[in-house]
C-alpha cells in the first residue's frame, strides 16, 4: 500500500495489545501513535491529530469510556471518530462509533478503523486527502464480520 492512510491514536494499558495493533494498522498503511491510558490520550490528543481514536474501557487513571465522554465534550475532538475495543461487553461502548470485541480478528480491526476513517472524511471534507479518500466500506459489512458499528444520537458534532 503506498503512502499513508491516516493516523489512528490507540490507547490501551496493555503493551502487549497496543503493539499488536499498532502493527497491523500500519502493515495496512495507518500512521500510528499511542498512549497507554485515557489521561495520556487527552495529553497528546491535539498534539497528534488523530483521523480515529481506538480505547480499552479497562484501563488506569481515566477508563476509555469516561475517555471517550471527554473527546466528545470537547469542541476540539468531538469529531472524532472512536472505537472501543475491550474483552468487556458491547453494553460498555458508551458514547463510541463502534466496538470490537477482545480477541479480535486483525482484519476486523483493519475493516472497523477504515470505515471509521472514511465516515470522518465524508462528514467532514477538510480531512481527506487530495482525492477525498476512497469509498466508505458498509456499516452492515463490518456487522456481517462481527464487528459492531454502534450510532449513538448526538454523539458526534454534525
Amino acid at each position: 500500500m503506498s503512502g499513508v492512510s491516516g493516523r489512528v491514536l490507540v490507547v490501551d494499558d496493555n503493551k502487549v495489545i497496543r503493539q499488536l495493533i499498532r502493527v497491523n494498522l500500519e502493515l495496512e498503511g495507518f500512521e500510528v501513535v499511542t498512549a497507554a491510558d485515557g489521561a495520556e490520550c487527552l495529553d497528546v490528543v491535539h498534539q497528534v491529530c488523530p483521523d480515529v481514536v481506538t480505547l480499552d474501557v479497562v484501563m488506569p487513571r481515566l477508563d476509555g469510556i469516561k475517555t471517550a465522554e471527554r473527546l466528545r465534550a470537547d469542541p476540539r475532538t468531538s469529531h472524532l471518530p472512536v472505537a472501543i475495543i475491550s474483552a468487556c461487553g458491547e453494553h460498555e461502548a458508551g458514547r463510541a462509533d463502534a466496538f470490537l470485541a477482545k480477541p479480535f480478528e486483525p482484519s476486523e480491526l483493519v475493516r472497523v478503523v477504515r470505515q471509521l476513517m472514511h465516515r470522518e472524511r465524508r462528514e467532514r471534507p477538510e480531512a481527506a486527502g487530495p482525492d477525498g479518500g476512497e469509498e466508505p466500506a458498509a456499516v452492515e459489512g463490518l456487522q456481517e464480520q462481527g464487528a459492531r458499528c454502534v450510532d449513538v444520537p448526538g454523539a458526534r458534532a454534525r
